[in-house]
């Protein structure tokens, strides 16, 4: 047993990386545990691993005291005298008391331990791997589902996909490869455990920076992002190079690079936004497709009234106020989106501080200066009424 355990060792320090000190200490302290039990014992005793030859013995130790009240645990000074003359009171006398047949015992323990060991190290593997992935895109397959989740094979450990981190909409189907976000990674009993997503809004982040170089390398930054999964999403980039288009760069040549995005998401709309420091240029930004006449900062509570020309109050509200709901959550700005007629019966319209354009007359079917880019390809540019 001694050469085979010793070899199992060596093997799984070379295999494994597991520290072979760590294994050695591991299999004494369980040895200790074993003896006790397997012999009745409730000395204190100590287990020394040869770890040149393999052998394995049992050394009882005793504390040296004047009056012995515990014979299992204390050694008087005079027994302890005759062992060795040195002994003084509070010092330990260690002597061996390896039982004859344990070493059956200490095989199997030892068997045990490695066992047990090699499964923790590899979880330990596996976590620290994943945690530092956490907030990162990772390829994987589905494997099966339940009534929860949908379970997805890493390669070395399996995440789970929750049904509230799922797409609404989305087909998951059996062997099918996957891009999915990891948002959680914790340890448990049964090795680590593995939250991945397909709704979060850093999984778009990410996307981003895979297909847009200037994104990657830092020239243009994505400032905020605003998604409702599956159906429609606004991402707002700023560029540090002045003579960069931060919007051009995204959307790419043709649209190829935010195509491939789109369809990764299976569809979902995209609307990519210049950001500004200035939060009257920003909302107006962000309420693209939409024309925007004015807007109407209230620095205090933090919002904005936006007018819209008459005709495109319905697309800049969007279908069930999606396009104003993400603006604001892309924002943070309250948004109050008011039509050209409207604002000119509360007189709040025309401004003559508007920085958007002067105007000079009634005529409400004139054009307004600012023009939002719009990209027709990843943008559904629809004026549906609600």
């Amino acid at each position: 047993m001694s050469s085979e355990l010793l070899d199992a060792l060596n093997a799984l320090e070379q295999q494994k990386g597991i520290s072979r000190e760590i294994l050695v200490e591991a299999i004494e302290a369980a040895l200790v545990t074993a003896y006790k039990r397997n012999f009745n014992q409730a000395q204190n005793v100590r287990v020394d691993f040869n770890q040149e030859t393999g052998e394995i013995k049992v050394f009882s130790r005793k504390e040296v005291v004047e009056e012995v009240e515990d014979p299992r645990l204390q050694i008087s000074l005079e027994e302890a005298r005759k062992i060795n003359s040195v002994y003084e009171p509070g010092d330990i006398v260690e002597q061996e008391v390896t039982p004859r047949n344990f070493g059956r015992i200490a095989a199997q323990t030892a068997k045990q331990v490695v066992t047990q060991r090699v499964r923790e190290a590899e979880r330990s593997v596996i976590y620290e791997e994943f945690v530092d992935r956490t907030d990162d895109i990772v390829n994987g397959i589905i494997e099966r589902r339940d009534a929860r989740n949908i379970y997805i094979n890493l390669g070395k450990v399996e995440a789970a996909l929750p049904l509230n981190e799922q797409i609404p909409g989305e087909e998951y189907k059996p062997q099918q490869r996957i891009r999915v976000y990891i948002t959680k990674v914790e340890k448990t009993t049964r090795g680590p455990q593995i939250i991945v997503s397909r709704t979060h809004p850093g999984l778009l982040r990410r996307l981003f920076e895979m297909e847009v170089p200037e994104i990657y390398e830092g020239i243009v930054e994505i400032k905020s992002i605003a998604r409702e999964a599956g159906d429609r999403s606004k991402i707002s980039v700023y560029a540090h190079d002045p003579e960069v288009d931060a919007v051009g760069a995204c959307v790419g040549t043709k649209g190829a690079r935010v195509q491939a995005i789109v369809n990764e998401l299976n569809g979902e709309k995209i609307d990519i936004v210049e950001w500004s420091e200035d939060p009257v240029v920003f909302v107006a930004n962000a309420l693209s497709p939409s024309k925007v006449l004015d807007v109407i900062v209230n620095e205090e509570e933090k919002s904005t009234t936006v007018i819209v020309p008459d005709y495109q109050l319905s697309l800049a509200i969007g279908k069930r106020g999606q396009n104003a709901r993400l603006a604001a959550k892309l924002t943070g700005w309250k948004i109050d989106i008011k039509s050209e007629s409207d604002a000119r019966e509360l007189g709040i319209y025309p401004n003559e501080n508007s920085p958007f354009i002067e105007i000079e007359s009634d005529n409400q079917e004139e054009e307004p200066s600012f023009d939002p880019i719009d990209y027709d390809l990843y943008q559904d540019v629809d004026g549906d009424e609600e």
